[in-house]
């Protein structure tokens, strides 16, 4: 979430919470931390948030963060990736003098 998007989220807790006072203070400490999170995902949880509860979330109770990435999937990615740039005739399993292959006897 950008930062206009987290002015927002702030901004509408106000509205629906008006005894919630946005200090600066309180923009210090929150900002850094929507900005982390999924904004419309957050949306959606203050919107069910609300539904039920006549006082204002904790940060935690809205909390939505993206997905993280997941670093072995991107890897495999990019081995086929690379794989599909590898040659046909090396990729074939042709025998070239280089090669040392094994038999069973």
């Amino acid at each position: 979430m950008n930062e206009n998007q987290a002015f927002e989220v702030l901004d509408t807790i106000a509205e629906l919470y008006p005894k919630y006072g946005i200090t600066k203070r309180k923009v210090n400490i929150l900002l850094p931390q929507l900005k982390l999170m999924d904004y419309n995902n957050v949306l959606e949880k203050l919107s069910a948030y609300a539904a039920d509860y006549p006082y204002p979330p904790t940060l935690a109770e809205i909390a939505a963060y993206p997905p993280a990435t997941n670093i072995y999937l991107e890897q495999m990615r990019q081995w086929k990736r690379e794989a599909a740039q590898v040659p046909e005739e090396r990729r074939s399993g042709s025998s070239n003098s280089n090669s040392t292959h094994f038999s069973r006897r």
